[in-house]
């Protein structure tokens, strides 16, 4: 048969566009089915999924409260918030002229003791010595002057030729003039014999409470200025120049950004899956959501009474939480104190 005759043409252009409509209600079948299977799978996947479990932290780092241990007025302080101090930099600086007078007085102090404890050393001068020799050969002469006197009179009265009274006078003259000699050897004695090891004992004593006393004193002094423990950032200033300050009143508080964590607070149940070492990455959104490995370095030994919660809506017995702490395992210089971080624990690695 001829293709080419009208007849066969015609034939032909009846029969195509059956073709045509069934290839294509063919194709429309298989998209329907792809569709029904693809919404059939993800229905599947969604229910049987696990639930995501967010656990939300926050970025902590090591905070000085720095307070003063001597009480003033603020005479300076060289520092602002926000500015980054070195170790042993000055934060404040402290007037206190009566604790600077009682310096002074406990100077002087040591010095009358020093001067105290030379003279002990240095023994009784030579002077002195010869003044309670002549005081006791004085004392003597005056007992053999007493004695001759109640010979006299003794034998006086014994013949009658004195009275009572005045034997009993120079009866007590002798007795006066005996205790008199006493005295002035003793006093002879001492000076030859010099201190006592006693006394020395008791001026070396005073000396070294002198020195005491101004190590005291000047420990107080030195409290009048006040340093940064280690490199860190001004967070606060607690006082300004001028005001009176009292010890333990925190003055000025530094944030160590070179000690920085993330604190998380985990339910007892999501904690023993956790030993300390583990990795994992946690999402900051202040630095638009950017990823950060961290390092378990810290697990409380204790939970918390403050943020436990019930494991049920009913209740059947509470799970308290622990603190957590994990390092950035790279040092990231965009972190500060207060960020927000969270990661979905059930899908952590």
């Amino acid at each position: 048969m001829d293709m080419t005759t009208p007849a066969a043409l015609a034939a032909i252009e009846r029969v195509q566009p059956k073709k045509l409509v069934a290839a294509s209600a063919r194709a429309s079948s298989i998209v329907v089915g792809l569709v029904a299977v693809a919404v059939a799978g993800s229905s599947i996947w969604y229910l049987v999924r696990p639930e995501p479990l967010l656990v939300q932290g926050e970025v902590d780092a090591t905070r000085f409260d720095i307070a003063a241990r001597v009480d003033g007025r603020v005479g300076e302080i060289p520092v602002d918030r926000g500015q980054n101090v070195e170790a042993g930099a000055v934060l404040v600086r402290i007037d206190n002229p009566e604790t600077i007078a009682k310096h002074a007085q406990t100077v002087a102090a040591k010095v009358v003791a020093e001067a105290q404890l030379a003279n002990i050393n240095a023994g009784t001068r030579a002077e002195v010595i010869a003044a309670r020799k002549a005081a006791r050969e004085r004392a003597e002469a005056s007992v053999i002057f007493a004695q001759k006197t109640f010979d006299r009179v003794s034998q006086l009265a014994g013949q009658g030729n004195a009275s009572q009274a005045r034997l009993d006078q120079v009866i007590d003259t002798l007795h006066e003039s005996e205790r008199m000699l006493d005295q002035a050897k003793s006093a002879h004695e001492q000076a030859i014999n010099g201190y006592t090891a006693e006394e020395h004992q008791i001026a070396e004593t005073n000396v070294r409470k002198a020195i005491a006393d101004i190590a005291a004193v000047q420990s107080m002094i030195d409290q009048m200025v006040i340093y940064a423990p280690a490199a860190s950032q001004v967070y606060k200033r607690n006082v300004e120049s001028g005001e009176y300050v009292s010890p333990g009143v925190p003055l000025v508080t530094l944030i160590d950004l070179n000690d920085v964590w993330i604190h998380l607070d985990l339910r007892e149940d999501l904690v023993r899956s956790l030993k300390v070492g583990d990795r994992f990455g946690v999402r900051i959104p202040a630095l638009a959501d950017r990823r950060i490995e961290v390092e378990v370095k810290l697990i409380a030994t204790k939970g918390e009474y403050a943020s436990w919660r019930s494991t049920r809506a009913t209740g059947d017995f509470d799970l308290r939480t622990f603190a957590v702490r994990a390092y950035p395992v790279e040092k990231v210089s965009e972190l500060r104190p207060g960020m927000s971080a969270y990661l979905d624990w059930r899908g952590r690695p």
